[in-house]
């Protein structure tokens, strides 16, 4: 065969599979004209189609397979090549087919002389409906430009099996008979937290009416202007921005920007035009491969990146369709859970958050950006949820256990009133604790405990307000390098610290200088020559980042002396291992200070620097730290880790290792005794402090500075109002000396008893 470009091979084939269509002939007869026309064009010698009905892919046409095998031959979903096809929604292209691990003999179809196999879904709403694949006796792997014309012609028959009824209602129309009664559905926690709400598709569905192109230049000029239209509608996006223009939200579009110029993607969709298809469907058929692709990719960096591509994709799509918005553009009408494949931080941040009370996605993980985004918000977040487009539509009744990774779908009233009363005990309390805003924190015994919250966002600010708080006692400035497309400029970087000084007033905030690495990749920042890391959270990551990319630290350093002018200035140095890295740190700070010193820029008035302690080895040398230091905040959420050997983002050991045990209990309590004699300021920062029981015990070690999530705040000051810290420090020295069989118990048992209340 002499193999015309891709496009050239599909539009033959379209040519002739319109003229197909256009026959009075009836849906089967059809069928059989176009495994003839795909199998002569592409030169094999069997083309079959499978269409899923009743649950199960049903051999409707054939061509070189015995004929006596058609409507008789059926694979579930996931048996064979053909239900592996349709399972993953993946295409297949075999050199020798029984050598695939999922090869699967059917005798009656004859099919034992056939070596070669390839094969590609036919998708409906994204589901796959049925399967088209070509064989051939020779061993060999069918070429790209055949792949991509029967990727074509898969998207031409998905809509005549449907309009022609070939297959069941709900397939067609991407609905399964799950979607009715009540479901529960289970993924992975993300960010914790409980949620109700209606569900909302954070793409709504792009109906394609029209397949077939009747004039090619006329679909190209459409792609053309709806390029434009989409480049205009994120520049507009960038400067209406809820957070302001020169905000993270402005930078991840920047993302949108590179890929939205990005001469490879629009020439592929230029090539799917010049093969006979709509503009609509030309974008749809690179959007498909795109998918097909991101199943295929193991490196997290470059999945992210295919993901940019699609949302930009589907953005695409709706201009050009004029099929407009986002559920975000859209505005939410109530209480919504979102749905989405996955999503982007920038995205999230479109959303109104007085509606949006949960997100559910099908991919996601512990480590992606918009978790750590959702995180800060207080979003309960649950990710790799499987079957949620047949399972849930749109406006259905979603309960979400950010806890447990439970969904319940379309709630019998039973569950949904048990639900309710947990929210409504959850309101009485979050009441209660707001009331909390203008109480000092200050012990029985008259000691101030100062709690002050950790922050990244600008929309965290108001916080302080809302809350009481004494300050800001972790700024996580890597939140901006997470939501730009590119490394943040000196001028941006200046502009937010400055706001957040603004924000805070007399209160003090911490700024810890940028943490990347580990679960926080930049795709724009590559290390180790693009090589995963087997131990991502103790690898490159954090200060090591920032000394070896020493330009990284110096801008940084300059933006946050420039933005306090006038000002106190904390700086807080992450992932501290060895003094060596403080100093080297902190050189770079003064050498910055120096350069603005001649420039004449005014400088802050005092600028206090200090170190985070996540890394254990950190404890043997603090007498050697603390007198360069003006205070130590420790990371307990990194340093249990640490000294357990257990990642916490591993399902099996994430509450296998509990904070109160006498392990972290006496580490703690020996670093509280080694900075005693310092007069430094010692805070504890991380989930740890925001929980009651676990604030207690911290009291009772001596720490009496604790930075929590905004939340956390209320509860904290009342349990504080409680305490008589002479009495939990006996008993927790007790304890230590002489651990109980369960600390846990035992601290909740002395809580208890003194009406305490600690859950």
């Amino acid at each position: 065969m002499v193999l015309l470009s891709a496009a050239a091979a599909a539009r033959a084939i379209l040519i002739s599979l319109h003229e197909v269509m256009a026959s009075r002939s009836g849906p089967q007869a059809k069928l059989n004209q176009i495994v003839e026309v795909i199998g002569a064009k592409l030169d094999s010698e069997v083309c079959s189609i499978y269409l899923l009905r009743e649950g199960m892919l049903e051999l409707f046409a054939t061509r070189g397979l015995n004929q006596a095998a058609v409507h008789v031959t059926r694979l579930a979903v996931g048996e064979g090549l053909v239900g592996t096809i349709a399972s993953n929604i993946e295409t297949l292209n075999l050199a020798e087919a029984a050598a695939h691990p999922d090869f699967a003999f059917r005798p009656e179809t004859g099919e034992e002389k056939f070596h070669s196999f390839a094969g590609v879904p036919i998708v409906r709403r994204e589901r796959a409906v049925g399967v088209v694949a070509v064989q051939h006796v020779d061993p060999r792997r069918y070429e790209e430009v055949e792949i991509e014309a029967l990727q074509t012609v898969a998207m031409v028959l998905s809509e005549m099996i449907a309009n022609a009824e070939l297959i069941d209602a709900e397939d067609a129309l991407g609905v399964s008979a799950q979607q009715t009664g009540p479901e529960r559905l289970k993924g992975q926690p993300l960010v914790k937290g409980i949620a109700a709400g209606l569900a909302v598709y954070h793409q709504p569905r792009v109906t394609i009416e029209q397949i077939v192109a009747e004039d090619t230049e006329a679909e190209r000029q459409r792609v053309y202007l709806a390029f434009d239209r989409m480049r205009e509608q994120i520049d507009r996006m960038a400067s209406q921005a809820e957070f302001g223009v020169g905000g993270e939200h402005e930078e991840v579009l920047e993302t949108y920007r590179m890929f939205a110029y990005d001469e490879g993607w629009s020439r592929r969709i230029n090539e799917a035009i010049d093969s006979g298809l709509t503009a609509e469907a030309a974008i749809e058929r690179v959007q498909q491969r795109t998918r097909m692709r991101m199943r295929q990719i193991d490196d997290p960096l470059l999945a992210d990146r295919m993901h940019d591509l699609e949302d930009l994709s589907n953005r695409l799509l709706r201009i050009v369709s004029g099929q407009l918005g986002t559920a975000a553009s859209m505005g939410l009408k109530g209480d919504a859970i979102l749905i989405a494949r996955n999503l982007g931080p920038a995205e999230l941040l479109e959303y109104d958050r007085r509606r949006l009370k949960g997100v559910i996605l099908e991919e996601g993980s512990l480590t992606s950006h918009v978790v750590i985004v959702a995180r800060a918000m207080g979003i309960p977040v649950i990710g790799r949820v499987r079957g949620l487009r047949g399972c849930v539509r749109d406006g259905d009744q979603l309960l979400v256990d950010g806890d447990q990774g439970v969904i319940d779908v379309r709630p019998l009233p039973a569950r949904t009133e048990a639900f309710e009363t947990r929210f409504a005990k959850n309101r009485e309390r979050q009441a209660h604790y707001a009331a909390m805003r203008d109480v000092e924190p200050v012990t029985r015994d008259g000691t101030r405990i100062s709690v002050m919250i950790n922050a990244g966002l600008r929309d965290d600010l108001p916080m302080l307000g809302l809350t009481g708080a004494d300050g800001i006692g972790l700024f996580r400035t890597e939140f901006q390098f997470l939501v730009s497309a590119t490394l943040p400029a000196r001028e941006r970087q200046t502009r937010l610290y400055r706001d957040v000084l603004d924000a805070a007033g007399d209160r003090p905030v911490v700024f810890r200088t940028v943490d990347i690495g580990g679960d926080k990749v930049l795709p724009y920042l590559r290390h180790n020559g693009g090589e995963a890391e087997e131990n991502p959270a103790m690898g490159w990551r954090a200060l090591r980042v920032a000394l070896e990319r020493d330009g990284l630290l110096k801008v940084q350093a300059r933006s946050l002396l420039e933005a306090a002018g006038g000002r106190t200035l904390n700086v807080m140095f992450p992932m501290v291992t060895e003094p060596w890295e403080f100093d080297a740190a902190k050189a770079v700070f003064d050498g910055q200070l120096a350069f603005l010193k001649k420039q004449k820029k005014p400088l802050p008035e005092a600028i206090r620097f200090g170190a985070m302690l996540e890394v254990p080895a950190l404890a043997e040398c603090l007498d050697v730290l603390a007198p360069k230091i003006s205070f130590l905040s420790i990371g307990t959420n990194d340093l249990t880790q640490f000294l357990f050997a257990a990642d916490r983002a591993h399902s099996k050991l994430a509450e296998r290792y509990d904070w109160l045990s006498p392990a972290i209990m006496r580490f703690l309590r020996r670093v509280v005794q080694s900075v005693a004699p310092h007069g430094i300021d010692l805070t504890v920062c991380g989930e740890m402090g925001g929980r009651r029981l676990e604030a207690l015990a911290l009291l009772g070690l001596g720490i009496t500075r604790l930075s929590i999530t905004p939340a956390a705040v209320g509860p904290v000051k009342e349990l504080v109002r409680k305490v008589n810290l002479p009495d939990i420090a006996r008993a927790m020295s007790g304890w230590l000396d002489a651990p109980p069989p369960n600390l846990r118990a035992a601290l909740s048992e002395w809580a208890c008893q003194r009406g305490i209340e600690c859950d």
